[in-house]
């Protein structure tokens, strides 16, 4: 297993559209490579949440997981791993919530995000097996974050309030709770 170099901001392969994932090579020793090296190097720089593009690989794959007392992140509860294929959204109650959101891709700032509170993901796990999954609250938002890396979006292009894009340590200092 490996630390995986992170893309930032700027880098081409974050704004591309991310390429769906045969059965075959989900169930790939490559693919299992890559989703250990994932894991790993989310857990490295403390996220919640990972996308593939992220890690310079333009696949329609993600893994999210986050603990109680998650560093960057305040949390309602644990997460388990979970590595998420050709995952679609389908929005459950688009009354919106809001989240400071953090990215990998983006170090160092927060920004101010709403999103739809309440969603459906359709997706192939490990095995390649059809899954459902509903989320909600800071769940639905980080899988909303991880799923927008697969179609070239960033959280930077959803900040609707420019004035509440921070750096971290005026975050912390003028924003947190």
């Amino acid at each position: 297993m490996a630390i995986l170099k992170v893309a930032r901001l700027g880098h081409p392969v974050l704004r591309q559209v991310a390429r769906e994932l045969p059965r075959e090579e989900i169930l790939s020793p490559a693919m299992r490579q890559l989703v250990a090296d994932m894991k790993l190097t989310m857990a490295e720089y403390n996220g919640v949440g990972l996308a593939a593009p992220q890690v310079h690989c333009s696949v329609r794959a993600a893994v999210v997981e986050f603990g109680e007392n998650n560093p960057r992140y305040e949390v309602e509860g644990p997460q388990p791993a979970i590595v998420f294929f050709n995952p679609r959204i389908t929005v459950l109650d688009d009354t919106k919530a809001g989240f400071w959101e953090g990215c990998l891709s983006v170090p160092g700032m927060r920004g101010y995000v709403e999103r739809p509170s309440k969603l459906q993901v359709d997706y192939l796990d490990e095995h390649a097996e059809p899954q459902t999954l509903s989320a909600e609250g800071f769940l639905a938002t980080v899988l909303q974050h991880e799923f927008d890396h697969l179609d070239g979006i960033l959280y930077v292009d959803r900040l609707a309030d420019p004035t509440r894009f921070a750096f971290n340590e005026e975050y912390a200092r003028f924003h947190a709770g």
